[in-house]
C-alpha cells in the first residue's frame, strides 16, 4: 500500500510542478500538496530509521539515567556509612575520654595517698629525730652539769643532791 502511495505521489509531482492554466493565481495549494507529498515521501523512506534513532537514543538515556541513579545511591550508602563510622568514632571518643578522666582521678587518688603515707613517714621519723636530739641534748647538758661539779673543788654534795640537781636540769 505504501508502495503504490508512493508512486502515485511520484507520478503527481512532475504535474503539480509543471501544470498551469494561463491565469496568475496564487499557487498555495499547489505548494500544499506538494509540501504534503513530500513529507510522505520522506515518511515512508526515513520513518523506521528515525523511529530506531529515537528507541535507540531513548534507550542509551535510559542506560546513563541507570547509571546516575546507581552512583547517586552509591554515594548515599557511603554518606550512611560515613555517618555511621562517624558516630561510633564520636562514641568511642566519649569513653576514651570517660576512661581518661577515670584513670586520671584513680592516679590523683594513688598520688595523694603515697603523699599523705610519705608526709605521715616524714612526720615520724621528725619526731623520733626530735627525740633522739633531745636525748642527746639531754645527755651533753649533764655531762656538761657533772664535769662543772665535779672539776670544782669548793662545792661538796652528796650523791642524793647530785642526783636531784641533775634531775632539775634535765626536767
Amino acid at each position: 500500500m505504501k508502495r503504490v502511495l508512493l508512486l502515485l505521489a511520484m507520478a503527481m509531482v512532475p504535474v503539480a510542478l509543471f501544470a498551469s492554466n494561463g491565469e496568475v493565481e496564487t499557487d498555495i495549494v499547489q505548494r500544499t500538496f506538494n509540501f504534503v507529498i513530500f513529507a510522505a515521501i520522506l515518511w515512508y523512506l526515513l520513518a523506521d530509521k528515525i523511529k530506531a534513532y529515537f528507541a535507540n537514543r531513548t534507550l542509551g538515556i535510559q542506560a546513563e539515567l541507570d547509571k546516575v541513579q546507581e552512583s547517586l545511591k552509591a554515594s548515599k550508602d557511603r554518606v550512611t556509612e560515613a555517618q555511621k563510622k562517624l558516630d561510633d568514632a564520636k562514641k568511642i571518643a566519649t569513653e576514651i575520654i570517660e576512661s581518661a578522666k577515670a584513670d586520671v582521678d584513680s592516679i590523683k587518688q594513688k598520688v595523694t595517698t603515697a603523699i599523705d603515707s610519705d608526709i605521715a613517714n616524714l612526720n615520724k621519723n621528725l619526731d623520733e629525730m626530735i627525740k633522739v636530739e633531745i636525748s642527746k641534748a639531754k645527755k651533753e647538758v649533764v655531762a656538761e652539769i657533772l664535769d662543772e661539779l665535779l672539776k670544782s673543788d669548793n662545792i661538796k654534795l652528796s650523791q642524793d643532791e647530785l642526783v636531784n640537781i641533775v634531775l632539775k636540769k634535765v626536767a
